[in-house]
């Protein structure tokens, strides 16, 4: 039976520079105004994509690998996406829109009031994505930047103290009761709240201390009126945090049903640790997409991919280390990576990507960077190169084993949309796996809807 599935698209650069690099970037779209976002925002929203989780990183990285961030715009420059998210809003109905928040840039008062600001601002289409970047430790204090784990400590103690302040209205404590009218058209005896019923909340914890209440209103729903949390993350500690506090898991892993279903298995497992229902934590696997008009022009474009020029592999050294702050373009090609090259700030996903299941002692660079250069065909599994009606494959495939969804992964351009959803949605609709209708009750409620 065909499985009904979410569909999201992360935006990977974030509020950066889109089509630079691309030939698209001669559609001369400004990426520092909004209309490029708006006119792809409502192409997401009529294609029934669920949310749009848009990618951030304050920090320009570590002094020793900006010109390798910044050269060709992969690390920035970037705007800040919380700014951008009410016009998104503005323009759509039902869009979910889901900025990336780091607890190390944020205090949790200021954030907490800023969030729920958005979340009533949209009607309940707001969502963050909560990550534990510790490289841009420099830019907010001075102490030094958290290990892995820690960071992830740190984030939870931070959505703690947010929930905490979101909270901090007890039922009854609104009353907006506008008083009555007397016989000259004054109202009296109104009253707005009662702050007999405002929780105090003092925090102190090992990384934030503040008190509330918050200065904000509260979620008519309560709990379930708040902004979704999504979260990324493959390692234990990062998916344990999924289980226990995120709505949506942003999922990197090999799709294979063994990997699907225990990538799954663990992130449940977690959410049952923590009291919750398993079906309020979606996990959406990421994926980009190569589609095109033919099996003929899939097969040649693999075919092209299979033995990558030095040139191909230090243009994909320059993009990897840009995601790993590492600098892959100072070493040689055909040794192994030195011993202890990545710190401890780097995401594990992240090397994840560039090692693969290969021996990160004995492997040379050159084999590393071959995998990612060379492309593999959707129709058998080995890469992500294939036509709209063999992608709707994979997908529904992915159904079969129990699968939430898929993330769309790449720039927001309205030329990257089109390219990737015109052929795809009709087919996914006519098999029943895209929704059709929106749920009343904003991005939660749609979540839950399947």
């Amino acid at each position: 039976m065909t499985r009904q599935q979410h569909l999201g698209w992360f935006l990977a650069r974030g509020f950066g520079p889109h089509g630079w690099g691309h030939d698209y970037l001669d559609w001369n779209y400004d990426w520092t105004r909004p209309d490029l976002y708006v006119e792809s925002a409502r192409a997401l929203e009529q294609a029934g994509v669920d949310l749009l989780i848009i990618e951030d990183a304050p920090s320009l990285g570590s002094p020793e690998t900006i010109d390798l961030r910044v050269r060709q715009a992969f690390g920035g420059p970037k705007h800040d996406p919380l700014l951008l998210a009410p016009y998104l809003f503005a323009a759509t109905q039902h869009l979910g829109i889901v900025p990336t928040v780091n607890p190390a840039a944020v205090l949790p008062y200021t954030g907490a009031r800023q969030l729920a600001t958005l979340q009533h601002l949209s009607g309940g289409r707001f969502g963050l994505n909560l990550v534990t970047d510790t490289g841009s430790a420099r830019h907010f204090s001075d102490a030094p930047p958290l290990g892995h784990d820690a960071a992830y400590d740190r984030a939870e103690e931070w959505l703690d103290g947010v929930r905490s302040l979101w909270r901090s209205w007890d039922d009854g404590a609104l009353i907006a009761d506008p008083g009555a009218v007397g016989p000259g058209g004054t109202r009296t005896g109104g009253r707005y709240a009662d702050g007999g019923l405002l929780r105090p909340v003092r925090h102190r914890g090992e990384h934030f201390a503040f008190d509330g209440p918050l200065n904000a209103l509260p979620f008519a729903d309560g709990a379930d009126g708040e902004p979704v949390i999504v979260s990324p993350g493959g390692s234990g500690r990062g998916l344990a945090f999924a289980g226990a506090n995120s709505d949506v898991q942003l999922a990197l892993t090999p799709l294979t049903e063994r990997s699907v279903r225990d990538y799954r298995a663990k992130v449940h497992a977690a959410a049952r640790a923590s009291g919750r229902a398993l079906e309020h934590v979606k996990v959406l696997f990421a994926i980009k997409p190569v589609l095109v008009s033919s099996p003929q022009e899939a097969d040649r474009l693999v075919a092209a991919s299979a033995n990558p020029d030095d040139g191909t592999l230090w243009r994909i050294a320059e993009q990897q280390s840009s995601d790993l702050e590492t600098d892959l373009t100072a070493l040689d090609l055909d040794k192994p990576l030195p011993t202890g090259l990545f710190g401890d700030h780097v995401s594990h996903g992240s090397i994840k990507r560039l090692v693969g299941e290969h021996d990160l002692a004995t492997t040379p660079l050159r084999v590393l960077l071959g995998g990612l250069a060379r492309l593999g065909r959707i129709a058998d599994r080995t890469g992500w190169v294939g036509t709209a009606g063999e992608f709707a494959d994979l997908i529904e495939e992915l159904g079969e084993w129990g699968n939430d969804g898929v993330l769309l992964w790449g720039d927001l351009h309205p030329v990257t949309v089109h390219r990737t959803l015109d052929e795809l949605v009709p087919i996914l609709r006519r098999r029943g796996i895209l929704r059709t209708e929106w749920a009343d009750g904003g991005l939660r409620a749609n979540l839950r809807a399947f």
